[in-house]
């Protein structure tokens, strides 16, 4: 089968929807390389290496109108590319399919990662909502199939945009496969010093954003003053809610306590913290993994942290739930007192640290790169 892909993110994101469509893309072709991909993207990039698999080809666009708006090409002109190569399948990865892909005869699967906009709209600008209300209802009409990432998406989608249950299918991803290899306690150790980094700390992988809730676990760390001192490290980029996170810092006497990774010149200067390569180490590294998000259309780094042979602790909100599955220790998002316990718990009880460390193990395997690529061809088959 040949099969067409919106490649953008997978060569220009490095994280969220970019290891979404290169974590799909690589598991494509390293367990069904019958298939051949053809991945349309404005530019190619080091973030998605395709040399040495034939099967993974690159399309850039060559109308000079298209190259000299490549958002309106992806948007708007890609179908005349789509029939040029006589695709009969394109699969939207990130919410969003060409205008009119409906009418060329072409096939078309749309991932939906998410409706957080629908949910909590006051943390997004009017014109944002206003164009993603857009796209994504007409991905959802136009779609043939829409792959969901979570059955709690799966039901946003159905009740907010009224899709018909039998049009969304459920394809859970996986991960970057570094995150489940191992790594010597020396090699972890360098890492460490090489960034600073304490040598026992909790982590927190995220954007520094309202949504994701940082300043719970800040308020946690200040509730247990004297009963654990254990740093945070968080690695993220943020600009509002990171200033009032770090000025409520600042008011509690707590900047001490938390670690800001992105600030820090060793990670600004190293292209191995840009690329991500050294989070696993971090990851595997770390005492406990903190992810206190509100709403997720998956989340992603708790299923990292579940690889990485460490407890995690998440809210019991949305999708969470279903990626941490009986391997989590969980709070109410802004439950302070209960995050208090878990942080205990993880921390210090070696009992239920090591039963969530080995239920992680069982829990990762509903995840794996094949499951992940077998379930999409699956929605595939059905088109075709």
């Amino acid at each position: 089968m040949i099969i067409g892909f919106d490649a953008k993110r997978a060569f220009q994101n490095k994280t969220g929807l970019g290891n979404y469509s290169r974590t799909l893309l690589t598991s494509l072709n390293e367990y069904f390389p019958q298939h051949q991909c053809l991945l349309f993207t404005p530019k190619r990039t080091p973030l998605l290496k395709t040399e040495g698999s034939p099967n993974l080809r690159v399309i850039t666009p060559e109308w000079q109108p298209a190259k000299k708006f490549p958002s309106l090409w992806r948007s708007l002109w890609m179908t005349r590319d789509l029939k040029k190569y006589n695709i009969p399948l394109y699969h939207g990865l990130s919410n969003e399919l060409p205008a009119g892909i409906n009418k060329t005869g072409i096939r078309s699967v749309v991932t939906i990662h998410d409706l957080i906009f629908e949910m909590f709209p006051h943390q997004y600008d009017k014109g944002e909502v206003w164009v993603y209300k857009k796209k994504f209802r007409n991905a959802c009409q136009q779609a043939d199939a829409i792959i969901a990432t979570s059955e709690h998406t799966k039901t946003d989608i159905i009740n907010i945009y009224k899709v018909h249950p039998e049009k969304v299918h459920v394809c859970y991803q996986s991960c970057d496969v570094a995150y489940g290899q191992p790594l010597s306690p020396v090699m972890i150790s360098q890492i460490k010093k090489q960034y600073h980094l304490p040598e026992t700390y909790f982590l927190y992988v995220g954007s520094i954003i309202e949504r994701k809730n940082l300043l719970t676990v800040c308020k946690a760390l200040h509730a247990l003053k004297n009963k654990c001192e254990i740093p945070l490290v968080v690695i993220g980029e943020g600009k509002q809610y990171k200033k009032k996170v770090q000025q409520w810092l600042a008011q509690h006497n707590l900047l001490h306590q938390v670690i800001f990774l992105s600030e820090m010149e060793t990670s600004k200067n190293s292209p191995d913290y840009q690329t991500g390569r050294h989070f696993p180490a971090i990851y595997q590294g770390a005492k406990a993994f903190i992810y206190p998000s509100m709403y997720e259309g998956f989340g992603i780094p708790v299923l990292e942290a579940l690889h990485s042979h460490i407890p995690v602790i998440t809210t019991n909100s949305s999708s969470l739930p279903e990626v941490g599955g009986d391997a989590a220790l969980y709070f109410e998002p802004n439950d302070v007192e209960g995050l208090c316990d878990a942080l205990i718990n993880a921390a210090y009880n070696d009992t239920i640290r090591q039963h969530c460390i080995n239920k992680a193990q069982q829990q990762i395997l509903q995840f794996t790169r094949q499951k992940f690529a077998a379930s999409v061809l699956n929605v595939y088959h059905s088109l075709i």
